[in-house]
């Protein structure tokens, strides 16, 4: 029988863990990277945090690896209650396709650390931060925390309007010894991890050493994803303190999905289910392409490109050290590091989204495709590189009834997007390849260089009225001085919207962001909890929402005197729950139900210069405040639980997020007042059924997503689905040989559905993208300690 593991229990973390992860990992059973994976017992996650005035829901190590070996973090908090995680891949690793939703809030107005290490904003081509798939092998993962209302004051985040999603390492084995896994599949699918604990040694030191290589094919065109990843950790403990050391390499290419244009005005063309690239079959690119290097007119904007991927090589590196001054005042201190270099790569056709008029400026009076070497396509990269460093400082003091923290965080980021395009020379075809950057470019559209400082110190105290009554309250403040130029500048009239790109500063601070919370213990069994916060998002320094896109020195001046930052007033109240009792074949029931109310003020929006949602020849917006959002949702999360072997959980969500005002695209009114925010579902349900008899155990995972609207105006919307996934596994008997060895089997797609999936949302009316359901893909993976 499938079924997955999903019993809910009580985290005691008293508010958010260490950067550590020590103290939900060992209510997790992983402090010491070494989970109970007895195959005979069933799992238990932790999806409710007690003695937290926010909602908190958390997996563990051993239940993320269920849902799939290798899986990322966000994949993997898409069981939980009130969170869309949407992408092209069965891993969650593919960027470019990711959408995400909590509670309304899209992934950029969402906070991410990593064992306290900020990771940005996750937009694609991130700017100050990196995925969690890059930051720490999936594996190594201790367990992976969402805060769905509102994240802690001590989160290091500028974007977390909404909730954070917080994941933690797990620490070095006590034991010396090795894990290794192996997973074949679908698509030519490989993964291999491998890691080496030392165990204690030398005292009380203990570290690790861990290794990952995949690759898979895309199951719709000849691309592969994958690469290589290596992280370790070390950790001394004396009684003084306790000093960590962790670094990550991740070297990635993502060959990327081209999303399907929708629009009810002409340009929407033949309507593939996917619109697969044509690499490495040169010949085809050739023969698809007219004599000018256009492609066939009944495509419309669903021509086909010849490849396009994602390449991000990363460096993160963090050191911490906790001092325990007395046996009540601690003070922890973290550095880190991280590097990017990548590039995001497309190479398409010449003649289409405006390309002619741009490549006309910098060759006017040329042959287009002779310029760009005869083939009819041009290769177009987005060059990032990312140089942040940071320090993160807290001190904690906990008296008999008070527990207070104070601290601060500080990044500097220095980073560069170039725009370039180079040739494609029809005579030598495998120079051009989506697994590595081109170079010699003919134009350099732009370089976009920025560097900022934020700050942002907070205080807040933990105050036991009574042994059942707890009151939480503190403030943040949040500074960030920024500024942006253009050693380059694209050529006058190239660039849609363009007259000049702005240089200059902006400094946008909130000094007081106040939070307030409790918690009341009902009975040993039922806690009551609220929270109230409120939270700021600065400004971007690059890509989608930075004033350093807009089109001239003069939109930038203009929105630097008017145009302010969004906030947003987060309230939570829910009740979580916990019951034991003798029923027949029930014995116990956890729950969590939580109703919430947002006030999100200042919107900020990208009004997008061309009627193609990420053209490729892309162009200045235009960014406004364009009014507020409410939102009203509630969410109920329970597990049923029959005997130790068998279990069934359910979490219902319900969303209602709608806009306040209309806004002025020009001189057009858009009537947006009382829509629904696009892109995130009204209802979703999902279901998890568990399973274990002696040596077999499984899980069955539904997941139904309500319609989704797919324009502000909700004129035009993608239709709702349901999905399952499965995973049968049996442990192998061979202690005397490995510790823990088990076959397991992975069924994505279990129906094998097919329909949209995933909807991109860019325009007011008329228009969306849509990424296509993945087919069936089977996985199958050994793995094993010793």
């Amino acid at each position: 029988m499938l079924a997955v593991l999903s019993s809910m229990a009580y985290a005691d973390t008293n508010g958010v863990p260490s950067a550590s992860g020590s103290a939900v990992a060992a209510a997790n059973g992983t402090q010491d990277g070494s989970a109970n994976n007895d195959p005979k017992q069933l799992d238990v996650v932790s999806v409710s945090a007690k003695n937290s005035a926010r909602s908190a829901v958390s997996l563990s190590d051993s239940e993320i690896q269920k849902i799939l070996p290798g899986t990322s973090p966000l994949q993997a908090i898409q069981t939980l209650p009130g969170v869309l995680y949407r992408t092209a891949d069965p891993w969650g690793n593919n960027e470019q396709n990711t959408s995400l939703f909590v509670h309304g809030f899209n992934g950029q107005q969402l906070g991410y650390t990593m064992d306290g290490v900020p990771l940005g904003d996750q937009q694609y081509g991130n700017y100050n931060g990196l995925t969690p798939q890059r930051a720490i092998i999936s594996e190594d993962v201790g367990n992976v925390t969402l805060f769905s209302g509102a994240g802690d004051l001590a989160t290091a985040s500028t974007s977390n309007l909404g909730g954070s999603i917080v994941t933690f390492s797990s620490d070095p084995a006590a034991t010396m010894g090795g894990r290794f896994a192996q997973t074949v599949g679908s698509y030519a699918t490989t993964r291999t991890y491998a890691r080496f604990d030392t165990g204690h040694f030398d005292g009380d030191n203990a570290a690790y050493v861990s290794i990952m290589h995949q690759d898979q094919r895309a199951w719709d065109f000849d691309g592969h994803q994958g690469g290589t990843q290596l992280d370790g950790k070390f950790v001394h403990h004396d009684k003084h303190g306790t000093f960590t050391f962790f670094a990550d390499y991740s070297d990635k290419t993502e060959p990327n999905e081209d999303a399907n244009y929708h629009g009810t005005a002409a340009g929407e063309g033949r309507m593939p289910y996917t619109r697969a690239f044509m690499y490495p079959n040169f010949q085809q690119a050739l023969s698809y392409l007219g004599a000018n290097g256009a492609p066939p007119a009944a495509d419309g904007n669903n021509y086909r490109n010849y490849y396009s991927d994602a390449q991000r090589t990363d460096y993160l590196t963090y050191a911490k050290y906790e001092w325990y001054i007395t046996d009540s005042i601690t003070w922890s201190n973290q550095v880190y590091y991280h590097r990017d270099e990548g590039a995001g790569v497309v190479a398409g056709p010449i003649q289409v989204a405006g390309l002619p008029a741009l490549f006309a400026v910098y060759f006017p009076n040329q042959n287009l495709k002779q310029v760009f070497g005869g083939s009819g396509y041009a290769i177009r990269t987005t060059e990032y590189d990312i140089n942040r460093r940071g320090w993160l400082s807290s001190l904690n003091w906990d008296t008999d009834t008070n527990e207070l923290s104070a601290g601060v965080w500080w990044e500097h980021n220095r980073l560069s997007q170039d725009r370039r395009w180079y040739p494609l020379d029809v005579n030598d075809p495998g120079a051009a390849t989506p697994y590595a950057r081109p170079t010699d470019p003919l134009i350099t559209q732009y370089e976009d260089d920025a560097r900022s400082d934020v700050i942002q110190p907070y205080v807040s105290d933990l105050w036991h009225v009574t042994p059942n009554i707890t009151l939480q309250a503190g403030f943040k403040s949040s500074f960030q001085y920024a500024d942006g130029w253009y050693p380059v500048q694209p050529l006058p009239k190239s660039t849609v919207g363009v007259v000049q790109y702005p240089d200059g500063t902006i400094n946008s601070h909130k000094d007081f962001l106040p939070q307030l919370g409790a918690t009341w213990d009902i009975t040993q069994h039922d806690e009551l909890f609220f929270n109230a916060q409120q939270n700021m998002r600065q400004f971007a320094t690059a890509n989608n929402l930075s004033p350093w896109s807009l089109g001239s020195q003069q939109a930038f001046d203009i929105f630097k005197q008017t145009v302010k930052p969004e906030t947003a007033w987060v309230y939570e109240l829910g009740l979580r729950s916990q019951h034991d009792f003798d029923a027949g074949p029930f014995t116990g029931l956890d729950s969590q139900v939580s109703a919430y109310h947002v006030n999100f003020s200042n919107r900020l929006l990208q009004i997008s210069p061309t009627p193609v949602i990420s053209s490729i020849v892309g162009g200045a917006s235009i960014i406004e405040n364009v009014g507020s959002v409410t939102t009203n949702g509630a969410d109920l999360a329970a597990t049923l639980h029959m005997g130790e072997h068998f279990s069934i959980y359910n979490a219902v969500s319900y969303n209602d997020s709608k806009y306040n005002d209309n806004y002025f695209s020009g001189a057009v009114l858009v009537p947006t007042a009382g829509k629904k925010v696009p892109g995130s579902p009204e209802w979703m349900d999902k279901f998890i059924i568990s399973a274990s008899y002696g040596r077999f155990s499984g899980q069955l995972i539904g997941d139904a997503v309500g319609k989704v609207y797919a324009t502000y105006t909700n004129d035009l919307s993608m239709p709702g689905y349901f999905l399952m996934s499965g995973q049968l596994s049996y442990a192998l008997p061979l202690d005397d040989v490995f510790h823990d060895a088990k076959l397991s089997l992975n069924v994505t797609n279990l129906a094998n559905r097919k329909g949209d999936y995933q909807v991109s949302v860019g325009a007011a009316s008329g228009t969306y993208n849509t990424y296509p359901m993945a087919p069936r893909q089977y996985f199958f993976t050994f793995s094993t300690k010793f």
